[in-house]
């Protein structure tokens, strides 16, 4: 693997010089060399140039040409090439590390198997396997953001909640990780070292990459972004939104990383954590000389000087590059459908290469939408918004309404509830209706369509009454789910509907059963848990103070 050379520097800068003085001298020995000639003084200058004989000095595999090769690998030997610091055995290491979890309703997803929330539940749990010992939180985020754990390094605890973490118990949909930032400030406000933040995603918010391009630039932590997810378009899926996410940890000064079936991605992703870590904490810590493999190529050099006709016997080397580089011969057979796709993928690359040199990508998606090709204008689209539009005149309308959720203003809502009306998925265009007239009663044309959308819903149900057999028999589907749900019958089973039962403190204690049933059921569970929190903590952030 290539080192991290963000921090690369020199220990011995002043050695560099030693590159200078063979210069110098090599060019005094050339012209010792022209002024000894025994003919310069006999012949005028101008014949003499034509008189002359090309000598073997003048190919480029001479001694001369080795020899600067070999003083300037020994100068930066001696220079001291350095871009890691030692650690120091007498040091405690408190970096620490929160994991942003996405849990939007786009992460349920089975693009990749078994699904987008749970390969990045997987890879966190991975992370945290190569990190033991050190401390670690957890946030989800949706259309809210919620603490799961603060900093602890107890592994188990940590696992077990990153399992529990499902879209269906996200309180609000959406997908807003920049919600999740405060919340970040909280859990480091007792550590002084410098943190890492992974957000683990498949896509953003409308607002998210600049929230925080302005977050870490006024902080000394790190992004890592780790995208979760395919990027291929296929019907009704959300593709992962590879460009965005790599934007966002290039503006915030991070690292993007793509997902991998192996390991490769934590792996490489915990040695950004100790390198930032290793390099910021204490400056005081030495730096390691990393140069010395370079003398193992000096030796080598030197070698050469120690045979008569070193040029001609060490010219085979090169031969096997020479036959590397020869062109393969062509021959006239078609060639294999494999082929003719890669043939094809590399003219849409160079196309799509050219046309990123003259427009923007909202400005490419806004030309392909005018022309009609919605499916494509939604793929180039970076704002979230234009994407939602773009799927809906595509009439993708649950893949819209996710698009929209994207976004916290009322045109998005309002656009998020026609697209749900649309895909049949009424019970939930309604609470978008809802929501959206609450915050702006008099919004053109939201009291109108949701009063047709209730109507749709009560013809349903007063259907489904005369219809319903015998009792028990009735389907029942969880609100959590990507389906539409076109009516009132899974809406008993949202934990948003549930009436729970509260347990103080001094009851939990007091009563032994009830501690132990309480104790058996989190630890049975984290979800039923998590939910109900996470539902309590959005209520509370919504009361007016």
């Amino acid at each position: 693997m290539l080192p991290d050379l963000e921090h690369f520097h020199l220990l011995r800068p002043w050695w560099l010089l030693i590159i200078v003085a063979w210069m110098v001298l090599a060019a005094v020995m050339r012209t010792r060399k022209d002024q000894g000639d025994m003919f310069s003084g006999i012949i005028a200058p101008h014949l003499l140039s034509h008189l002359r004989l090309e000598k073997n000095d003048s190919r480029w595999i001479n001694p001369s040409s080795f020899g600067l090769v070999f003083a300037l690998t020994t100068a930066i030997v001696l220079a001291g090439p350095s871009w890691r610091q030692q650690p120091s055995p007498l040091s405690e290491d408190e970096s620490a590390l929160v994991l942003l979890l996405d849990a939007s309703s786009s992460m349920n997803q089975r693009d990749i198997q078994p699904s987008r929330v749970a390969r990045a539940r997987h890879k966190a749990s991975d992370l945290l396997a190569l990190r033991p010992d050190k401390r670690s939180a957890v946030i989800a985020y949706a259309g809210s953001a919620h603490t799961v754990l603060t900093l602890t390094a107890d592994q188990d605890v940590l696992n077990q909640y990153l399992e529990a973490i499902k879209p269906e118990m996200m309180p609000r949909r959406g997908k807003f990780p920049e919600y999740a930032l405060p919340l970040v400030d909280d859990i480091l406000r007792d550590t002084n070292s410098p943190a890492t933040v992974v957000l683990l995603s498949d896509g953003l918010g409308a607002d998210s990459q600049a929230a925080f391009s302005e977050y870490f630039a006024t902080r000394p932590h790190q992004l890592i972004v780790l995208g979760i997810g395919s990027s291929l378009d296929s019907d009704g899926a959300v593709p992962l939104d590879k460009r965005a996410l790599d934007n966002l940890a290039d503006d915030a000064g991070g690292h993007y990383f793509d997902l991998t079936i192996d390991d490769s991605d934590v792996r490489a992703i915990e040695r950004r954590i100790e390198s930032h870590y290793v390099v910021i904490d204490d400056d005081a810590l030495p730096w390691l000389d990393s140069g010395y493999p370079l003398v193992f190529v000096a030796l080598a050099l030197f070698l050469m000087w120690f045979r008569k006709g070193w040029t001609l016997s060490w010219s085979w080397l090169l031969l096997p590059l020479i036959l590397a580089g020869q062109p393969q011969p062509a021959n006239a057979e078609t060639a294999p459908p494999e082929e003719e796709a890669t043939v094809e993928a590399q003219g849409f690359a160079l196309g799509q290469w050219f046309a990123d040199l003259w427009l923007t990508p909202d400005q490419q998606g806004r030309l392909l939408l005018q022309f009609g090709d919605y499916r494509a204008s939604a793929r180039h689209f970076d704002n979230p918004m234009w994407k939602g539009i773009a799927s809906y005149y595509n009439e993708d309308f649950m893949q819209a309404a996710e698009y929209f959720s994207r976004s916290d203003s009322d045109d998005a809502l309002f656009n998020e509830a026609n697209a749900r009306s649309h895909a049949r998925d009424f019970l939930r265009a309604v609470k978008r209706y809802d929501r959206l007239l609450a915050r702006n009663p008099d919004y053109p044309g939201a009291q109108a369509n949701r009063d047709k959308v209730q109507s749709i819903i009560d013809d349903i149900n007063r259907m489904s009454e005369s219809q319903q057999g015998e009792e028990g028999s009735s389907e029942e589907r969880e609100m959590g789910g990507d389906d539409a749900v076109p009516a009132e019958g899974a809406e008993k089973l949202s934990f948003e509907q549930v009436e729970l039962k509260q347990y103080s403190a001094e009851e939990i204690l007091g009563s032994e059963a009830t501690r132990d049933m309480w104790l058996k059921g989190v630890q049975k569970d984290p979800s039923n848990f998590l939910a109900a929190k996470f539902n309590m903590q959005l209520q509370q952030r919504e009361q007016p103070k």
